[in-house]
């Protein structure tokens, strides 16, 4: 009955409290507060036959860390506690849990529906199973239900998501494409590197595997690859006995015990984040050089709705348009003195990038262009400095 009791407790748990205590326990590890590094390669058995078991998953233990370590699965017990799902998987970049995902939900000859806009090297990824392994894809518009059901096609396996799409903003009705897909018993995958799980949890509102690039704001600090996957134990178990398994791109310990300490400030982060986007994205509306700004917490922003309604927070990212040419976007950036031009997202520090000659470079122009990706775009993320101060050094760069 205690047990019952105790699981009700940690089942109604806030974010704040589960992103702290969720997966670890320090009375199982003498006590110690912070979690520790299990830094080994391999895993001692008792006796023969206890090695032989292990490997028959007939008894539970540790084997090598490729396929379990101690620490790595500390992490990937809070991911699935923050994602509300039964199991998290963790890899050694964001790329890796995308790869590993799409390659182990598809096979030659399957179809998978994209979002209008991927990430560059998410493009790349599609395109390679494409000419490689005769896996097809499609990219199209969400708007609407018509839009999504006529874009399923017969051989469609599973559809493949951003919301808030790399780096236009615009979002995607989760809800609404999780309930068609489910018409069709698709599995729908999204990528929540933009929002993490503070922000927005895609398996409350009806999809099946969550992707994130914990690089980013689940580090916050900059110092850490890394990826995570969130989703039922049964796909999550198919895919670490397949494609995390046999094609190795694991994370290490050192890496999973970084992120969980950075991930216990995460709340604390993003509503700083978002605060100070919020500022910026109403002073870059008012500059008479800047052409145009895409912000989900912009009351103007076209999918203002959805994002109040999809997400508990605008996020920290905003893209904006220079009035001007490539080459005036890249005088401006070059002008900046505080803001760092670097290709992430999430850190402490703000940061920006020109998506058209650098995340999504890979990307042919005709397709950029049909994403919205212009030559004047810029993707800015605010880090955690004040606003006042990340504005002044914008403004003296605009003014250059």
């Amino acid at each position: 009955m205690m047990e019952e009791i105790q699981s009700k407790q940690e089942r109604s748990r806030k974010f704040e409290t589960e992103v702290i205590h969720s997966g670890y326990d320090a009375l199982k590890h003498f006590g110690s507060l912070a979690p520790p590094i299990f830094q080994t390669s391999t895993f001692v058995f008792p006796d023969a036959q206890s090695g032989e078991r292990r490997f028959a998953g007939e008894e539970e233990g540790y084997i090598y860390s490729r396929l379990q370590n101690p620490t790595v699965e500390m992490l990937e017990q809070r991911i699935a506690a923050l994602e509300k799902a039964e199991k998290g998987l963790a890899f050694g970049s964001g790329m890796a849990a995308v790869s590993a995902v799409l390659m182990g939900m598809v096979k030659t000859g399957d179809h998978i529906l994209c979002s209008e806009g991927v990430y560059g090297c998410t493009f790349g990824l599609l395109h390679f199973m494409q000419e490689r392994f005769g896996v097809s894809h499609s990219f199209q518009s969400m708007d609407g239900e018509e839009q999504i059901r006529a874009a399923i096609r017969p051989e469609t396996a599973l559809i493949y998501v951003e919301s808030p799409i790399n780096p236009t903003m615009k979002l995607v009705d989760l809800k609404l494409v999780a309930e068609i897909a489910k018409e069709f018993g698709i599995p729908v995958v999204v990528d929540n590197t933009f929002s993490s799980p503070y922000l927005q949890r895609p398996l409350e509102l009806g999809c099946d595997v969550v992707i994130h690039s914990a690089t980013k704001y689940l580090c916050g600090h900059g110092d850490v690859i890394g990826g995570l996957a969130a989703g039922s134990k049964e796909l999550m178990s198919h895919l670490s006995m397949t494609t995390q398994k046999d094609i190795g791109g694991v994370m290490s310990p050192f890496d999973a015990w970084l992120l969980l300490r950075g991930m216990k400030t995460l709340p604390v982060r993003m509503d700083r984040h978002c605060s100070n986007a919020a500022e910026l994205a109403k002073q870059l509306r008012k500059h008479p050089r800047i052409s145009k700004v895409l912000f989900p917490g912009d009351p103007e922003f076209a999918q203002y709705t959805l994002a109040s309604r999809q997400m508990d927070g605008p996020g920290g990212l905003i893209s904006f348009e220079i009035c001007g040419t490539k080459e005036d976007a890249q005088r401006f950036m070059n002008a900046l003195e505080l803001i760092k031009i670097a290709v992430s997202l999430g850190d402490a520090e703000t940061l920006i990038q020109h998506p058209a000659t650098m995340t999504h470079a890979v990307v042919p122009p005709e397709d950029r262009a049909a994403m919205g990706i212009s030559e004047t775009l810029l993707r800015l993320s605010v880090g955690l400095e004040a606003w006042q101060d990340i504005w002044a050094d914008i403004e003296q760069a605009l003014n250059t």
